[in-house]
């Protein structure tokens, strides 16, 4: 019952600086805001971390995680470049650039910057959404006449960019939220496939 406790409560505080990292900033959350979102004492946030540091990095890697994990998956379902080109993009278009999870990423990703242990652990969890990027893009380029060695480099390469053209999606629709992101679909595949672009 105890052991139950303790979940749950580090949960609600896990919850709480997830939400507050977006709305004040990595440096903005105090152990007070903290407590008072997850309808606690100040000291109980001590209790189960050892800094409002500690808890914000274990809250935004928990995240990251989650949400890197689930595009990961969904894109594996789809048996072609097309179709998971066009989910991935829609799933873009529903970050603004201004939502919870746009800021709480951009937050993360400057905080990463300072934090080496965020930044060990943010590292890791994007490495492993690029590997997974990689091997359904080798899944969808069978035609590729590369060697294995040669389509498996390509497609690291090709993973990373996709990464890097998803975060700044919504950096950039973060500035100009007119951006539309479905127009993209073609130049983007165009890219990934090594073709001019129509």
């Amino acid at each position: 019952m105890i052991r139950e406790q303790g979940r749950e409560t580090r949960r609600r505080l896990l919850e709480a600086a997830v939400t507050l990292i977006g709305e004040a900033g990595w440096n903005g959350v105090t152990t007070r805001m903290v407590a008072e979102r997850a309808g606690v004492a100040p000291g109980v946030v001590h209790y189960h971390y050892a800094s409002v540091t500690d808890l914000l990095v274990a809250a935004s890697c928990a995240f990251a995680e989650r949400l890197l994990d689930e595009l990961a998956r969904h894109l594996a379902a789809h048996p072609d470049l097309d179709g998971g080109l066009t989910w991935l993009l829609g799933q873009v278009a529903a970050y603004d650039g201004a939502d919870p999870a746009s800021l709480l990423m951009t937050e993360t990703y400057l905080a990463a910057q300072r934090l080496p242990d965020l930044h060990g652990r943010l590292r890791g969890t994007v490495v492993r959404f690029r590997r997974e990027v990689s091997t359904w893009l080798q899944v969808v380029g069978r035609e590729a006449p590369e060697t294995d060695a040669g389509a498996a480099a390509a497609a690291d390469a090709r993973a990373v960019l996709l990464a890097a053209v998803v975060d700044g999606l919504v950096l950039q629709r973060g500035l100009d939220p007119g951006v539309d992101v479905a127009a993209l679909a073609g130049p983007l595949r165009a890219m990934l496939r090594g073709e001019n672009a129509p």
